[in-house]
């Protein structure tokens, strides 16, 4: 059967393939054996150039040359011919050794005179494959999150950056508990999630990608057996350092993945605020505080009722946010563990890590695409304002309470007087104006209260917001 997108078991292959595409390049089975490539081919090569190995060949920029090539260039017959070996092998970083030696007996073909053919035992040399694949994975994470995912979490922060900004004096009824409540306005909301994001991803920004390479138990067992003379910790280091990474200088057989927990769960928590942004913005169309564009959110709502246009977008999100939370935990609580020295638990969990970024990613998107299309509804967010005179019950209660520790009198409980005029009673502007008039309060502080409607009472929200 020729693969096409309905026979793809997931969605992220399949519905939902060209959302999730960027990070194909990043955290697929092709990527990780061009960034184990990637690995090998440098190991080799700074083998090489720091002359570690006493008697070995020494490369010349064109063998360099060549043997970077090899990952950069990797191409779908490359991609074959490892599945091949792998087939062979059964082992997925043996058959990335092996694909690589073949490479090296072909230089000739490519190079003229080269002693790469001559170089097999220097591949792989002193290295478990949890040297190769630590230092791969921290690689592919990296860029996936650097290059794709935070590009678009950081576009996402700027939306509502921008939504904040038109709106910032936009006034709205609040609503605590789900009850009306004091008035704030529809850009400082929007600014608080904003502002919420972009802390994580600050704090994402900021993640450590570890690695290692130290050998089968993390001793440096064969290398220092092998080459005694050489400072194997510090060679490592530089090794690792010069990938771009962290060096993690004291592990098991394994990289702990303590890093990958750490940053696991800030990708998650970034989630979850996001999903709160998902059922907010939901709430406020469903309340018709904001609108829907029709032309941004398509035709069709309702398979049976025209008038419906859904705010599809969040909802979309809302799930694909719960679905990478989930893995991401997981991820997270597993990879810290291995029994003993190791186990290969992580191995299977690890091919996960695209799904769970895969979802999130998505769930960006849609929610880039449900904030691009609403906008607020003005009409409707005046007129609830207006129907609901008795949020000013709070202001005019702690202004009694201020003029009474000023000295006036007659300010005596202020909250249970408020409590019988507005509590299950609709409140209106002349009601609530009266009410004011009748309180003796000094004269400044009268007019200020008579002027103040649910509109105007936002308080220095749209100087937050600013």
């Amino acid at each position: 059967m020729k693969f096409s997108d309905v026979y793809a078991l997931g969605p992220l292959d399949g519905r939902y393939r060209p959302e999730v595409a960027p990070l194909i390049d990043h955290l697929s089975e092709q990527a990780l054996n061009r960034a184990r490539a990637h690995v090998e081919v440098e190991w080799l090569i700074f083998l090489s150039t720091n002359r570690v190995l006493p008697g070995a060949p020494v490369l010349t920029d064109a063998d360099i040359a060549y043997l970077r090539a090899i990952p950069t260039d990797m191409d779908d017959a490359d991609i074959a011919r490892l599945a091949v070996i792998e087939a062979e092998t059964r082992h997925d970083v043996k058959a990335v050794e092996y694909f690589l030696k073949e490479k090296m007996d072909a230089a000739p073909a490519a190079l003229g005179d080269t002693t790469l053919p001559q170089m097999h035992e220097i591949v792989h040399i002193f290295a478990t494959s949890e040297d190769i694949n630590n230092l791969s994975y921290a690689l592919i994470i990296k860029d996936a999150l650097t290059q794709v995912w935070l590009p678009a979490a950081r576009a996402l922060v700027a939306d509502l950056e921008q939504m904040a900004a038109t709106d910032a004096a936009t006034p709205m009824l609040s609503h605590t508990h789900g009850q009306p409540a004091s008035p704030t306005t529809l850009g400082k909301e929007v600014a608080v999630l904003a502002h919420r994001l972009a802390r994580q991803v600050r704090r994402i920004e900021a993640a450590e990608f570890l690695g290692k390479f130290n050998g089968a138990t993390g001793t440096y067992g064969a290398h220092s057996v092998s080459v005694p003379g050489a400072d194997w910790p510090a060679l490592a280091r530089q090794f690792v350092e010069g990938l771009g990474l962290t060096f993690n200088p004291l592990t098991t057989q394994i990289e702990s993945h303590d890093w990958m927990s750490e940053l696991f769960a800030d990708v998650a928590r970034f989630n979850r605020i996001a999903h709160n942004l998902a059922t907010d913005f939901w709430t406020y169309i469903s309340l018709g505080y904001l609108a829907q564009n029709l032309a941004a959110q398509g035709s069709t709502g309702s398979s049976t009722m025209p008038h419906k246009v859904n705010p599809i977008r969040f909802e979309n999100a809302e799930a694909n946010l719960e679905i990478s939370c989930a893995l991401l935990d997981t991820l997270g609580a597993t990879l810290v563990t291995s029994r003993l020295q190791r186990d290969l638990t992580d191995s299977s969990t690890l091919r996960n890590v695209g799904v769970a970024f895969g979802h999130s990613l998505l769930a960006i998107t849609n929610l880039r695409r449900g904030v691009a299309g609403v906008e607020a509804n003005r009409a409707a967010l005046d007129a609830d304002l207006e129907a609901h005179w008795e949020v000013l019950g709070e202001p005019i209660q702690q202004a009694m309470r201020a003029a009474a520790i000023a000295g006036a009198t007659g300010m005596q409980d202020p909250y249970e007087r408020l409590k019988e005029l507005t509590r299950g009673h609709q409140v209106g502007a002349e009601e609530m104006r009266a009410f004011i008039g009748s309180l003796g309060l000094p004269d400044d502080v009268a007019a200020r209260l008579a002027n103040l409607t649910p509109a105007t009472y936002v308080g220095l929200a749209p100087k937050l917001v600013r």
